[in-house]
């Protein structure tokens, strides 16, 4: 058998000796549940091939080609969504955590560390989206809680629009930021109330808008586009943007 040395992969530099944890990905915790412990593989860059794991207890490596005498296999198992696995146990360890395929699609490894720093993103994050949600004026408000809510913003209030708008950062602020700096968001709320208002008229297929009187053509929809969509960017063309000014002196 042909003795390889073992090869830790380039994304992990430093080894630690530690008792490790690692949890089932998703919301569920079953009582039992196996992962492979035989027939998987790892691509050894160095050596340019695939070499056979399997989880043993009495071999200092994962893998097949390192192994001296008989091999004892074992299983893996997760007890309620989790597998702690002592430092003693540096075979299993390194198997989890280094070359087993199912590593961050099935399972990952705790690390409070890394949890730490998401959480620290996530709430940045949150903070900005409020700071944003905070600052609005109500015409922007309006235009973004249509994207999620439509219609129903036309019967709410000043404050019912900045009270949802102000949770819509909490809950989704990634999108809230997105909508705010999305220049068509404000267009698209416009060409919406200029529909609602009758100045403008959508056909039933969605691919053409006229004029709500006269049902002259404005502009004919693109193919596979959103309407609403086509239409703000229309708005931004010297024929769209004449529109434009027409239907905004109508609204007030």
């Amino acid at each position: 058998m042909k003795k390889v040395k073992e090869t830790v992969p380039k994304s992990v530099k430093n080894w630690e000796i530690k008792d490790r944890m690692y949890t089932l990905n998703g919301n569920e915790s079953p009582l039992t549940y196996m992962i492979p412990s035989r027939n998987i593989f790892w691509f050894d860059e160095n050596e340019n091939a695939q070499r056979e794991l399997k989880y043993t207890t009495n071999q200092k490596s994962p893998f097949v080609d390192e192994f001296k005498g008989d091999a004892r296999l074992a299983h893996i198992t997760f007890v309620d969504g989790v597998l702690k696995v002592p430092k003693q146990d540096q075979t299993l360890q390194k198997l989890l955590s280094l070359y087993h395929p199912a590593k961050d699609v099935v399972y990952k490894e705790f690390n409070p560390v890394e949890i730490a720093r998401d959480e620290v993103a996530d709430i940045e994050l949150e903070i900005e989206a409020l700071n944003i949600a905070r600052d609005l004026d109500i015409e922007h408000t309006e235009a973004i809680l249509r994207v999620e809510q439509g219609s129903e913003v036309n019967d709410m209030t000043s404050k019912e629009l900045k009270r949802d708008i102000l949770v819509m950062a909490k809950q989704n602020p990634q999108l809230l930021i997105d909508l705010a700096k999305d220049d068509n968001v404000e267009l698209r709320n416009f060409g919406i109330k200029a529909v609602e208002a009758g100045l403008l008229k959508l056909s039933s297929d969605q691919r053409q808008f006229t004029w709500g009187k006269n049902k002259r053509k404005v502009m004919t929809v693109p193919f596979d586009e959103h309407p609403y969509s086509a239409l703000a960017v229309f708005f931004k063309t010297d024929e769209g943007l004449e529109i434009y000014k027409n239907i905004q002196k109508r609204l007030k």
